[in-house]
């Protein structure tokens, strides 16, 4: 007969199996928060579908679990966005969350991941102070950034003669850190920044500030904004008589759902700097098409930066062997991003991705053969030009 200690070992293993069997049938959570609503709503539509690409590309299962993907509107509100990386965090057990654009609410989710340890991969947000001074050790910035931005447009802008700026800027860390970084690119190539007027996030009436600029005489005006503020801008602008009159606007940071809602005829001639377009070459335009058999509409880098950052993340649960944030973040630092957006991609110590970008110009309406061909490609910049170097960007724990 079975003694009792053997009976209660017995008891204890099969315990034991069970809790593994069903951990290994217990959902793997990832998540996206953005700003669906509002400003930026337009910009982050298909983002959901683009990451279950991801999740079905790699075959819908990781260290034997079946992936699940929770996502959520932070209405580009910190306090909002905080409060659902906690709850995800906490009671969902999401061992990852993407997207994440609007910086303010960026850098209040990247404290939430630091505290809980586990994984945040922006690509939504655009201050490089992801990388800077609030950096993690678990983070990674994928898409852009501030530094990228100003480096690519604005000097591309001041190398053609635009050589006194005027700004104006959205009043949170995004807009503020875009307009440093660009100010001091221009001013390194010698020019100068004659002033420059913060406006509310998601202002309607852009005319006192348009007024402004108008007044400085300066022969750019740089937009240190995003999404329906850019859009609002840049139509006033218009309307002002603003470039009839001789000045010249810098979109600093411009997608192409923004040149679709503008036109061509309003848009015709704007440089802009983005990491993706549809019709690079022969894979992008096959990912393209995947995805508008899912949401009918282009994807722009926004679109296409979760898909890659899902992508190369799973690839990395999968060969660590594990979901644990630091020994899943080695793995994404020691594997090279390879994807229909990025080629040979390498994830830097600060948790900056290191990958080429591009400078656009909008074509013309009498260069472009249909809707949806609107960008013409003035340069591609390697990515150890376009990004801020490691040794400057002041991230804590880098040595």
């Amino acid at each position: 007969m079975m003694s009792r200690v053997t009976r209660l070992a017995a008891l204890v293993a099969a315990a034991v199996g069970w809790a593994g069997v069903a951990q290994a049938q217990a959902p793997f959570r990832i998540g996206v928060m953005e700003g669906f609503s509002g400003v930026y709503g337009d910009l982050t539509q298909g983002e959901v579908e683009s990451i279950q690409m991801a999740i079905d590309d790699f075959g819908g299962k990781v260290l034997g679990r079946p992936i699940e993907l929770l996502s959520a509107d932070h209405q580009t509100k910190p306090d909002i966005g905080a409060a659902i990386a906690r709850k995800w965090f906490d009671v969902d057990d999401v061992k990852m969350i993407t997207g994440i654009g609007t910086s303010s609410v960026a850098l209040a989710v990247r404290k939430i991941a630091q505290e809980k340890g586990r994984i945040d991969i922006n690509s939504g947000a655009a201050s490089a102070d992801l990388t800077g001074p609030a950096c993690s050790e678990t983070g990674a910035h994928w898409t852009y950034d501030t530094v990228a931005l100003a480096k690519v447009t604005g000097g591309a802008v001041v190398k053609d003669g635009g050589d006194s700026w005027f700004f104006l800027t959205a009043d949170y860390a995004f807009g503020h850190a875009l307009e440093r970084d660009v100010t001091a690119v221009v001013t390194a190539a010698g020019g100068k920044v004659l002033g420059g007027v913060k406006h509310p996030l998601s202002t309607q009436d852009f005319s006192s500030f348009l007024l402004q600029a108008q007044a400085s005489k300066a022969k750019i005006i740089g937009l240190a904004n995003a999404g329906n503020d850019t859009i609002n801008a840049i139509k006033q602008a218009g309307e002002f008589g603003i470039v009839k009159g001789g000045q010249r606007l810098a979109g600093l940071l411009v997608f192409s759902t923004d040149v679709q809602a503008l036109t061509l005829p309003v848009a015709q001639g704007l440089v802009l700097t983005e990491s993706f377009y549809w019709d690079l070459n022969d894979e992008t335009r096959a990912w393209t098409a995947r995805f508008r058999k899912k949401r009918d509409k282009l994807p722009s880098m926004l679109t296409i930066g979760v898909y890659s950052a899902t992508l190369h993340y799973l690839k990395a649960v999968q060969a660590a062997g594990t979901d644990d944030a630091k020994a899943v973040m080695a793995k994404m630092r020691e594997l090279p991003v390879n994807d229909p957006m990025t080629k040979n991609g390498k994830l830097r110590e600060d948790g900056r991705l290191i990958r080429d970008m591009y400078l656009f110009q909008v074509k013309s309406p009498a260069e472009s053969k249909g809707k949806d061909d609107i960008y013409k490609l003035i340069a591609t910049v390697p990515g150890d030009q376009a990004f801020r170097p490691l040794k400057d960007g002041k991230c804590p724990f880098v040595k």
